[in-house]
């Protein structure tokens, strides 16, 4: 009996274990960990058995294993064990997918790349609807969930969806374009499938939709070539029957191998439903003065390049099917000179040849109406891809303006109707008058990376005004131009890791590791610029725990810093020649000594305080400010003190909570931490260094226009203080990079930041000759009331008036009518002018003082003014007396925003 009850026990007990080991394969060992999850997925669903839904529930999948969750798929709910989290994958019209979302009386939008997230119940049963308008939206909605995961979520805490979540993208192209410029460094990643799989899936996850991959931006144009390797695309991947032409000493496998890769990689994209563009940058046949190239073009000639390259287009379109769109530049960089037009007619001949719909995208610096018709003829989808800001970064919105040297390059303009011109150069500088109303073509707008190519960057304000903005008028969107791009360009390549540590031990397996929250933080803000702060938040909360809302403020405050200042200050267009984060020094004093032959694509004379901002409509040159202080007058534009003030803001507030982030991280010595720490740190340095600059170049000009001395002394104090922090920045920088950061032959394309002290020194040291010249002279301060205010001035932070207003923007226009504008301004109002163009940068600001009735202000544009293809923009200066001039609606606190209405036509 007493054995019995032992039995008994024994078994009692061991159906309690049997119970908790069932329980355990349902609900996981804890609470934060389900055994299993079910997918519930739809055999007829179109959407959710496209390739990409099902390559991105893979994803999930496996993020779902990491965390040791098996994840099984059902074609319906009621197959599902009823114990298990429960997915519903499917597109948002799919039967289930409308039941739950009408309960909670929510629709998804109607618009490709739309998602929803939503958790709810079906037939009694809790679910999480995931699910897109189209796969694409679909594939973002599953890969935010393998996210959550990935970066620290637990499986439960990522699939548990409290508020509805529902997105729609901002514009339609988000684009990264990586570029191949030279061979020692850029074969290892192209050869790399590690590096595709695991690249594409980062773009894929945070919301790029199109990927572009350039070869031939190697150099401008066919001349000094020496790293040929895919300079001329063609014979690096297809040989082309009936053409005896090849690339000298590059094996006919080699040759394959590269064509076998290109297949991949759009393959690749194209499971991830990502669209695929290549660029091919390069046509030129004859190479100037480029005896030292390797890989020799064999067998081309007048006669058959156009047909050679056609058949060559044709023959790699047939082999990369995933190939959804090509990239030429179309003006003579490309080596085909301007006005051969048979040439491209002769080229895009390919296209229809390949059998689908294929983007031609066209980037020109003066790009002709006929090059338009002969891509439109072809009834492939047409873009043309004008330069953001130059070829640099700016702040979000489109320059107001183009620099004066390049509007004085407009020989022929019609005001009134906009004539799109046949012949100009401006356009490399913005969209120039690519933008009109009826244009048969798209417009997508490239981001160059001269201002940023090698620092850590990741501002969310700036990448939500790039989100808000990149539609502009209509356009697709915005490509940017990889981070690292042009490593290695012209010949100046070389082995040991892209991102150039010579602390090796931060250096990432492949490159694009380093930039993770770049990536991130832009692509899926101008995605959305509205989304959840815990997108990014997520990914510091997982390198830095608690230090990472500091870190947070820290780069976004320093990330501004290169944007701001290519905005406010531009000695050149070219990304060859102006590089503001090695920053090649232009001095202040004019000299024939210092000035060198770098910075000429400037105004004359060729000196810091002389040069034109990139956006001269909103911001005003450092020696007109200063002439406009001795004058009394103040100027409707941001000043070089504004400028000088936010950039001292930025790098006070991002080296505060830098510092609070190093006291809070519990190791200092991990990778990612360094990356961001030493990055951060280099570009607060430049952000002071800058400021500096910029405060001594307002007093030098003060002294040149009135000869007092006091200014010269102060401007040499604190062009002292700028260069002794740009050392002490560069001297840390010493132990993180190498000496050599290599982006170009030039001098002012390589090397370190401690080689540009010597030419500050020099630059002080012609003004120190010019201090004690004066004193030889018994030049004095001038004790001008004038004088010793605009001094002043420059040590005290600037104050710009802020006008209380109300201004309901101007809804469509019609052309040809008047259009009229008011604005409600109270307080110390004197008068408002109105400043207003049509959106064309080849045609001037024009500028009308506003009738006053009372707080109302009103004008009205005429209907001769109207009669325009082009959109209308405008903004105000108010003139509120002694307090200054306030720009409404001007730019905001995070310097992000449109500083200017935009109203479109009727049509």
């Amino acid at each position: 009996m007493k054995r019995l009850k032992c039995t008994h026990g024994f078994i009692l007990f061991s159906s309690v274990i049997l119970l908790a080991c069932m329980t355990f394969l349902v609900t996981g060992c804890n609470n934060d960990r389900p055994g299993k999850v079910s997918f519930i997925v739809d055999a007829t669903d179109a959407v959710a058995n496209a390739q990409p839904s099902q390559w991105a529930r893979d994803q999930l999948k496996e993020a779902l294993e990491a965390h040791g969750v098996r994840s099984i798929v059902y074609p319906k709910l009621e197959d599902a064990p009823v114990n298990a989290p429960c997915i519903v994958v499917s597109g948002s019209t799919n039967k289930l997918a409308l039941a739950l979302l009408d309960k909670q009386s929510l629709t998804i939008p109607e618009t490709p790349e739309a998602l929803g997230l939503v958790e709810g119940e079906i037939n009694g049963r809790t679910v999480l609807l995931t699910c897109g308008h189209d796969p694409r939206g679909l594939v973002y909605a599953l890969l935010e969930l393998a996210d959550r995961m990935n970066y620290g979520a637990t499986p439960l805490e990522a699939l548990k969806v409290p508020e509805p979540v529902i997105e729609k993208p901002a514009v339609r192209i988000r684009s990264i374009y990586r570029t191949f410029t030279s061979e020692v460094e850029d074969k290892s990643w192209y050869n790399d499938r590690g590096f595709w799989t695991n690249y594409l899936t980062e773009l894929a996850t945070q919301r790029v939709n199109r990927f572009s991959l350039a070869l031939g931006m190697g150099y401008n144009m066919p001349r000094g070539v020496t790293d040929s390797y895919f300079f001329f695309a063609y014979p690096f991947l297809v040989g082309v029957p009936g053409y005896d032409v090849y690339a000298v000493g590059l094996p006919e496998e080699e040759r394959d191998s590269n064509l076998e890769m290109l297949k991949f990689i759009s393959d690749e994209a194209a499971a991830r439903d990502i669209e695929f563009q290549l660029a091919l940058w390069s046509h030129g046949k004859d190479w100037e003065n480029s005896e030292g190239a390797n890989y020799l073009i064999h067998g081309l000639t007048d006669e058959n390049h156009a047909a050679y390259c056609r058949d060559g287009l044709e023959m790699i379109l047939k082999a990369c099917p995933s190939i959804t769109g090509i990239t030429f530049r179309v003006h003579y960089e490309s080596g085909i000179p301007r006005g051969s037009e048979d040439f491209w007619e002769v080229l895009f001949q390919a296209f229809p040849g390949a059998g689908r719909p294929v983007w031609i995208d066209m980037h020109g610096k003066h790009i002709t109406q006929g090059q338009i018709s002969t891509a439109l003829a072809t009834g492939m989808p047409v873009s043309v891809s004008p330069k953001y800001w130059g070829e640099h970064q700016g702040l979000a919105y489109h320059q107001a303006d183009i620099r004066y040297r390049e509007k004085g390059k407009v020989k022929f303009i019609e005001p009134a109707s906009g004539v799109f011109l046949e012949s100009r150069t401006f356009t490399r500088y913005g969209y120039g008058d690519l933008m009109p109303e009826d244009r048969e073509w798209e417009v997508l707008h490239r981001i160059w990376p001269g201002t940023q190519r090698l620092l850590l960057f990741g501002d969310p304000a700036l990448a939500a005004g790039y989100g808000n903005v990149s539609g502009f008028s209509g356009s697709l969107g915005v490509e940017r131009i990889d981070p690292l791009a042009f490593k290695g360009r012209r010949g100046s390549g070389y082995p040991g890791g892209r991102c150039a540590y010579a602390d090796k031990s931060l250096e990432p397996e492949w490159d694009f590791q380093k930039f993770l929250y770049t990536y991130r933080v832009w692509g899926r803000l101008v995605y959305n610029p509205d989304t959840d702060p815990d997108v990014w938040q997520r990914f510091l909360r997982s390198k830095f725990g608690k230090a990472a809302k500091h870190m947070e403020i820290a780069m976004a405050n320093s990330s501004r810093v290169l944007y701001l200042i290519t905005t406010a200050h531009g000695p050149s267009a070219d990304c060859k020649v102006y590089w503001p984060e090695i920053y090649y020094n232009q001095p202040i004093v004019e000299s024939d000594h210092n000035t060198g032959p770098v910075y000429r694509d400037t105004d004359m004379p060729p000196v810091f305080g002389n040069v034109s901002p990139f956006d001269p409509q909103l911001f005003s040159k450092m020696n007109e400010f200063a002439a406009a202080l001795l004058e009394g007058a103040t100027l409707a534009k941001y000043s070089p003190l504004e400028v000088a003030q936010w950039l001292e803001d930025m790098a006070e507030k991002s080296a505060r909570n830098l510092a609070e982030a190093k006291s809070l991280v519990e190791d200092k010595s991990d990778v990612e931490f360094r990356r961001f720490y030493h990055d951060i740190r280099i570009q607060n340095g430049i952000a002071r260094f800058f400021a500096l600059k910029m405060r001594a170049a307002v007093l030098w000009h003060l002294y040149e226009g009135s000869g007092d001395i006091t200014a010269l002394n102060k401007a040499i104090e604190k062009y002292t203080a700028a260069r002794d922090i740009w050392a002490e920045m560069a001297e840390e920088a010493k132990a993180v990079y190498v000496s050599d950061i290599s982006f170009g032959e030039l001098s002012q394309l390589k090397g370190h930041w401690a080689d540009r002290v010597p030419a500050m020194d020099s630059d002080i040291a012609n003004m120190v000759k010019v201090l004690e010249e004066a004193r030889e002279k018994g030049i004095k301060a001038s004790n001008t009331e004038t004088v010793s205010e605009a001094i002043q001035i420059v040590d005290t932070p600037p104050h710009r008036a802020i006008a209380d207003c109300q201004h309901k923007p101007a809804g469509l226009f019609q052309a040809g009518e008047p259009m009229e504008i008011e604005l409600i301004a109270g307080g110390k109002t004197n008068k408002v002018y109105l400043y207003y163009r049509h959106v064309n940068q080849a045609v001037n600001w024009q500028r009308t003082n506003m009738k006053r009735k009372g707080e109302n202000f009103q004008a009205v544009i005429s209907g001769q003014y109207t009669q325009t293809r082009y959109p209308m923009e405008y903004y105000f200066a108010i003139d509120m007396g002694k307090e200054g001039i306030a720009i409404y609606p001007g730019l905001d606190e995070n310097l992000a925003n449109l500083p200017y209405y935009v109203v479109r036509q009727k049509r």
